[in-house]
């Protein structure tokens, strides 16, 4: 068989060349996509699928630089979640937590940072006027106190503590404050199934990790515990 019958089952060079360029093109590709990955997870919090700490402070600080005083921020806090650990075991507590970051994120929208800050302990931060605040801070309290259903079939009563934060009314767009004086708010009407917008009156109380002195005047919305 002569050369030019060979031919036609040959590999070009030009061919070859651009096969085995793409070899690690195509391995960096797939390095590339892991990596992705690897990153997102460290984003979020694997049971609820929330953004982390970090991540989450760092949407939040962009939606107020962006929103500045149409942005509320939501500070939660799970009620008696360790009774249900205790009572029904920690695969329950994860099901109401995991239960607590979907409602959060549902109520929150895409475009909103909502976070799970660490145990029972959720933010939210996302743009919302002040004559829509009271609307929504009463439907967020409404989802976060319907039961939850376990994967057995039982249902598990729940409640949640709500505070809330704005520039418009605080005069800051300060993160940290925020957050701080949203907690507050949020242990000035804890177990009252009510959600606290914080005041100025708030930036002035003394508190340690939220648990402050004195009650200073709030405002309020939800239901009756």
């Amino acid at each position: 068989m002569n050369s030019a019958a060979r031919l036609p089952g040959r590999i070009s060079p030009n061919a070859l060349l651009i096969t085995t360029a793409a070899v690690p093109l195509t391995g960096w590709a797939v390095h590339a996509v892991a990596l992705h990955k690897r990153l997102a997870a460290t984003r979020r919090d694997p049971l609820t699928g929330l953004l982390r700490r970090d991540a989450y402070t760092a949407r939040a600080r962009r939606l107020l630089a962006r929103h500045g005083d149409d942005v509320t921020l939501v500070m939660v806090d799970a009620d008696h979640f360790k009774q249900i650990n205790d009572s029904l075991g920690h695969a329950a507590g994860d099901v109401v937590l995991a239960a607590f970051g979907a409602r959060l994120a549902a109520w929150a929208g895409p475009r909103a940072a909502v976070g799970r800050l660490g145990g029972d302990e959720f933010a939210v931060i996302l743009e919302l006027a002040s004559d829509r605040r009271a609307q929504r801070l009463e439907q967020l309290v409404r989802m976060l106190n319907t039961p939850v259903v376990l994967d057995d079939g039982r249902t598990v009563d729940v409640a949640a503590s709500v505070g809330a934060a704005t520039p418009d009314v605080l005069g800051t767009r300060d993160l940290t404050a925020l957050q701080r004086m949203a907690d507050t708010a949020l242990y000035d009407g804890k177990h009252t199934g009510r959600a606290v917008l914080a005041t100025a009156q708030h930036a002035t109380v003394p508190s340690i990790n939220g648990r402050r002195a004195g009650r200073p005047g709030t405002a309020t919305w939800g239901r009756a515990a």
